[in-house]
């Protein structure tokens, strides 16, 4: 059984800015930093 991924919490800030920038959509997120689409959301 595989155990849950911890992100760093400078990790999480880089991806909620880049998500909030507009630049790139949720789908290109998930794909350069390989998490869920769901996770970016959140």
């Amino acid at each position: 059984m595989q155990k849950r991924r911890t992100h760093a919490p400078a990790f999480k800030a880089k991806v909620a800015l880049a998500a909030l920038s507009g630049n790139k959509t949720i789908a290109e997120l998930s794909s350069e930093y390989g998490i869920h689409q769901t996770l970016i959301n959140k």
